[in-house]
């Protein structure tokens, strides 16, 4: 897998690239539900498209050349007539509608995700990972399978301008201005679910970080918001993506 990131090279072929390497790196986490949920991204200088998985593949069988690109109503346009899986599109397609700065949308069953999708109070800021994005992910309710019109709609209005939401009962999603701010936002997410749940599973009272602690770390950790998450660490994790 080319991990190179040269000057002047083709903005779509490299958003493949990072998609692709993003899947081949949730397939190594196990956060690949078989031939479900998605990662999309936004198809560069074509506004309302944007490129995601052909249904029926593992995330390690995506690859730059497979990737399926559809428009907001998950119709094909690249001729491929390829499958792709209506209600992944009827997920990611309201949100790269919603919200164009949604460069790149991750939604995942991972188990820690669906366990913190099962807790009411959703994430709490009890460790590192999880003041990074503690109130700045939204929660959509539970309604079944299918996603209607109406149901998007509600879940674009849950989502707001977060960086992520917790599906009740069914998962979890984030966004990125790159591929790899999504990518690892859902890392902090992913760890910060499984240190919470664990920490809740050994019983006793779970210590929260005061507010004002998670406002300095958080101003700490995001800046001016001028910078995507994923700068540092996006380099290394291609490093790891072209080793599988």
């Amino acid at each position: 897998m080319t991990t190179d990131h040269a000057m002047g090279s083709d903005p779509q072929l490299q958003t493949r690239r990072d998609l692709a390497a993003a899947f081949r790196l949730a397939a190594r986490r196990g956060w690949d539900d078989i031939v479900w949920t998605h990662l999309s991204a936004a198809v560069p200088g074509e506004p309302g498209h944007y490129y995601i998985n052909r249904f029926g593949l593992r995330f390690c069988e995506v690859t730059a050349d497979n990737l399926v690109k559809v428009d907001v109503q998950g119709r094909v346009v690249d001729g491929s007539n390829a499958p792709v899986n209506p209600s992944g599109f009827a997920i990611h397609g309201c949100v790269h509608a919603a919200r164009p700065d949604a460069v790149c949308v991750i939604h995942l069953h991972t188990l820690w995700g669906q366990a913190l999708a099962a807790r009411p109070e959703g994430l709490l800021p009890c460790s590192q990972p999880a003041l990074r994005l503690y109130g700045r992910l939204g929660r959509h309710a539970y309604e079944g399978l299918a996603f209607g019109a109406d149901e998007q709609r509600r879940l674009v209005a849950a989502l707001g301008q977060h960086d992520g939401l917790i599906l009740a009962h069914h998962g979890v999603l984030t966004v990125g201005r790159t591929v790899a701010e999504a990518f690892v936002l859902m890392h902090w997410l992913d760890r910060a679910a499984r240190i919470q749940l664990q920490a809740q599973a050994a019983g006793g009272e779970l210590p929260l970080v005061p507010p004002e602690v998670v406002a300095l770390t958080q101003a700490q950790w995001i800046g001016d918001g001028s910078t995507p998450e994923g700068v540092d660490e996006w380099p290394a994790l291609l490093r790891e993506a072209a080793q599988s």
